[in-house]
């Protein structure tokens, strides 16, 4: 797969970015399960589950702003990369244990450890294929390392399920950190193929010293963020999600100085990058939902049961749950959640409310079904399968000078996104709006589509930035890249807030569909301008 035709680098950084991915999304598969459970977790509502969820995972993108600057002016990116994968690996270990506090000190390991890691192993990786003789591998050389991270994304959902199966939520967590460590050794074993390529660069004469950054960026970024806490209402879902969004403002500005500062021929780079940031916060919106709103899907709508034939096999493999039925139980509303004592609310599991009464158990009897958080294996499956066919179809265009350009790729996978939505509207006029359970297949179909989506535009938003980003400017670029997925994954959160608001799901997905086809119109009329600049400064 890397070939002689690739650096020697690219394995190293491959494996510890498929360790890194393997802890991290073990992590976030099982999360919100996890505050949802009331058994053995914190036994939050839907809602709440996911406002934290989509405040969780939008810092976890947000820190790579301050990661990538401290790197390209400090630190150097490999200290950068090794310090955040011991702060991720120790934040997941400690979420093994029950207790609010710790969980709260657990993220915000993570969220710092992630600031450092990611934008800076994806720069460190750009650096290496710009050296003579693999620029033009670059794109090919970023699908390879993002298969790399979908490997991992695939693989630790069966360690997660196995896990949980045999001894609860704290052994799947565990497992995440030691992941995370596995991948910082490999880092620190392969540091000879990019030591090279670990250059500080210096600051240019336009550029905003440290002091200045924190004090006109970071500082105003958490007074800003403090000022929703005096509104008497919430502006938009949440006052987590005002606090959010108003904290980047300041940031937000800062980018915009960046351009507007910059010297003429470094301005139209900065200013083609920093308008595909804008548009692809629309795909993370509902991209990211997979961790929520999806989840939810495929824990409560999506029939689950394990067929009789490989029962006892999945049983064996711990990749299947137990779950008793118990006859005219009722559900609990959200409402009433609190009101009712746990053994009240374990009576009657989720999972039947919507079965069907054909396909329900005999009183006390059970069933076995597959742990919700193996669908999160879905997408990086579909990453696994499709990446090596998406990478023949460039490659074939490119052998004929018909490869569309970087941006290009990017507008197209913002429109077969949108069209994964309503295969999403497919399987909830299918299921009657939720009242019958769905076909994985359904699930399963939705996420190959847009896998296709992501496959054009999330690998090739990392290669964009490596591209046009001057030298002085890649890491702290590459977070500017993180910071539109952190504000798009903000508002997956407030997307899949209100999905107990729709009492017809269909419309939800609809939502999702029109953002995601408004997004790819806008990109679509800037094609034009923004190749031009691409064909300039590639």
């Amino acid at each position: 797969m890397f070939g002689k035709s690739h650096p020697k680098a690219l394995s190293y950084l491959f494996f510890t970015e498929m360790w890194e991915r393997f802890g991290y999304y073990l992590m976030i598969g099982i999360f919100t399960l996890y505050l949802k459970d009331v058994k053995t977790g914190f036994g939050l509502s839907e809602n709440e589950a996911s406002d934290l969820y989509g405040t969780f995972i939008a810092l976890v993108f947000l820190t790579p702003f301050i990661g990538g600057l401290l790197a390209d002016r400090i630190m150097g990116y490999r200290k950068a990369i090794f310090l955040g994968g011991l702060m991720m690996g120790a934040g997941y270990c400690i979420m093994a244990i029950h207790n609010i506090s710790a969980l709260y000190i657990a993220m915000v390991l993570v969220i710092l450890g992630n600031g450092f890691f990611k934008p800076n192993i994806s720069t460190l990786l750009g650096n290496v294929y710009n050296e003579e003789g693999y620029k033009d591998k670059k794109d090919a050389g970023y699908n390879i390392f993002y298969m790399g991270i979908n490997i991992g994304a695939f693989v630790c959902n069966f360690f997660g399920a196995i896990l949980f199966n045999l001894y609860g939520w704290y052994a799947a967590f565990i497992a995440a950190g030691l992941g995370m460590f596995i991948g910082v050794f490999i880092f620190w074993w392969g540091t000879a193929h990019y030591k090279h390529a670990d250059v500080i660069k210096p600051v240019g004469p336009t550029d905003m010293p440290l002091t200045r950054i924190f004090s006109l960026v970071l500082f105003p970024a958490v007074l800003f963020g403090l000022i929703p806490l005096l509104f008497d209402k919430p502006l938009v879902g949440s006052t987590t999600t005002d606090c959010f969004l108003f904290g980047c403002i300041p940031v937000l500005f800062f980018y915009g100085r960046l351009w507007y500062k910059s010297p003429s021929e470094e301005k139209q780079p900065i200013g083609a990058m920093l308008a595909i940031f804008a548009v692809v916060i629309a795909f993370w919106a509902v991209f990211k939902q997979n961790g929520s709103t999806l989840n939810t899907w495929a824990n409560n709508y999506t029939d689950r049961e394990v067929p009789t034939a490989i029962q006892p096999t999945a049983s064996a493999l711990k990749l299947a749950e137990k779950i008793d039925y118990v006859k005219d139980s009722t559900v609990p509303t959200d409402h009433q959640f609190r009101k009712l004592d746990k053994e009240k609310i374990l009576a009657y599991p989720d999972y039947f409310k919507n079965s069907g009464t054909q396909n329900r158990p005999k009183d006390g009897e059970s069933i076995y079904a597959f742990n919700t958080n193996l669908f999160q294996s879905v997408n990086p499956f579909w990453v696994i399968v499709l990446t090596p066919l998406v990478v023949a179809f460039f490659t074939f265009l490119r052998s004929r000078k018909k490869e569309p350009s970087t941006p290009t790729k990017i507008a197209f996978g913002l429109l077969i996104s949108a069209l994964s939505c309503l295969v999403m509207v497919g399987a909830v006029y299918a299921s009657q709006n939720g009242i019958e359970k769905s076909s994985p297949w359904w699930f399963i179909s939705s996420y190959a589509v847009i896998t296709i989506g992501e496959l054009f535009l999330s690998p090739m938003g990392l290669s964009l930035v490596s591209k046009l980003s001057p030298p002085r400017l890649t890491a702290l670029m590459m977070g500017g890249w993180f910071l539109a997925t952190s504000i798009g994954n903000k508002l997956s959160g407030v997307l899949s807030s209100l999905w107990d608001s729709y009492e017809n799901k269909a419309y939800f997905f609809y939502v999702n569909a029109i953002l995601l086809g408004l997004a790819a119109l806008a990109l679509f009329v800037l094609l034009k301008r923004l190749n031009k600049v691409f064909s300039a400064y590639k």
